[in-house]
C-alpha cells in the first residue's frame, strides 16, 4: 500500500519508539480470500502506517476458518465438530492493537462481524497474570466500509463491544468511507473516490497513530494497573473501598 504525501510525512517526523508492539486486523468481509475486499483497502491504509513505524501486523478474514457459532471459546465442547476461534484467539492475545473491520449490510456490520465479538466475548472471562479480565491493556479501534448510511452507528457497536470486553478505546478510533447511497462503486472500485477521499484518509492516520500512541503508553506502564478492577481479587474477597456494608 501506498502512503500519501502527508502520510509519509507523519511517518517521517516520528520521534516514538513502537518497536516490540503487535497489531491484528480482523476483516469481517463476506468475501473468502484471494476475493478482493474493500474493507481490507483500508485496512491497508492503516497497515501500511503500522509498519512503517515498525508495528508486526497480522490481518485475517475470519470468513476463510470454520468458526462456530456460540458464545463459549471452544464450542468443538458444546456440539460442533469443527472450531477454528482458538486459532484466532491465540492471535488476539498476542495482539496490543486489535483492528475491526466490516462492511455495511443494510446499516449494520457484517454477520461476520456479529459472530467475531460473540466469540471474542466468550474468552471475556479468561484473567491475565494480574488477575484481571484477559483484554485489559489492548486498544481496540474500527474501519468501515460501505454504499450506505450507518458508517458511525457500526462504530458505536463495534468500539462500544470492544470497551466492554476490556480494550482500551482512544480518541478517534474509527474511520470509514461511503460512497454513494444504493448501488455504485465501492471503495477500491475505479472512480469511487475512496482512496483520495481526504475525510477518510485522515480519520485511518489519526486513528492508527491514537492507538499507536496508546499502545505504547500501555506496554510500557505494564498495562491498566491492577487495582479496582482484578476478578480474582473480588471473588477472594476484596472490595477496593466499596461503601456498601453488605459488601464489607
Amino acid at each position: 500500500m501506498t502512503l500519501s504525501e502527508k502520510q509519509e510525512s507523519l511517518c517521517s517526523q516520528s520521534k516514538w519508539d513502537f518497536s516490540g508492539l503487535k497489531a491484528l486486523f480482523l476483516n469481517c468481509t463476506l468475501k473468502k480470500s484471494p476475493e478482493m475486499s474493500h474493507t481490507n483497502g483500508l485496512i491497508e491504509v492503516s497497515k501500511a502506517i503500522l509498519e512503517k513505524n515498525g508495528i508486526e501486523t497480522t490481518d485475517i478474514r475470519p470468513v476463510d476458518y470454520d468458526l462456530a457459532f456460540g458464545v463459549y471459546p471452544d464450542m468443538t465442547e458444546h456440539g460442533w465438530e469443527k472450531d477454528d476461534w482458538p486459532e484466532i484467539y491465540e492471535k488476539v492475545k498476542a495482539a496490543d492493537i486489535l483492528i475491526i473491520g466490516s462492511p455495511i449490510w443494510l446499516g449494520e456490520k457484517s454477520s461476520v462481524c456479529t459472530q467475531v465479538i460473540e466469540r471474542l466475548y466468550a474468552s471475556s472471562s479468561d484473567l491475565n497474570e494480574n488477575g484481571q479480565y484477559a483484554y485489559y491493556g489492548k486498544v481496540g479501534g474500527c474501519l468501515i466500509t460501505g454504499n450506505e448510511d450507518g458508517a458511525k452507528h457500526c462504530s458505536m457497536n463495534i468500539l462500544y463491544s470492544l470497551s466492554h470486553l476490556g480494550c482500551v478505546i482512544p480518541p478517534q478510533a474509527d474511520a470509514g468511507w461511503l460512497g454513494e447511497a444504493g448501488p455504485g462503486p465501492s471503495y477500491l472500485d475505479p472512480g469511487s473516490g475512496g482512496p483520495e477521499n481526504d475525510f477518510t484518509q485522515r480519520n485511518t492516520t489519526f486513528m492508527t497513530w491514537n492507538l499507536m500512541h496508546l499502545a505504547r503508553i500501555l506496554r510500557d506502564e505494564g498495562g491498566i494497573p491492577a487495582h479496582g478492577n482484578q476478578r480474582s481479587e473480588w471473588d477472594a474477597g476484596c472490595r477496593f473501598d466499596h461503601p456498601n456494608p453488605l459488601y464489607r
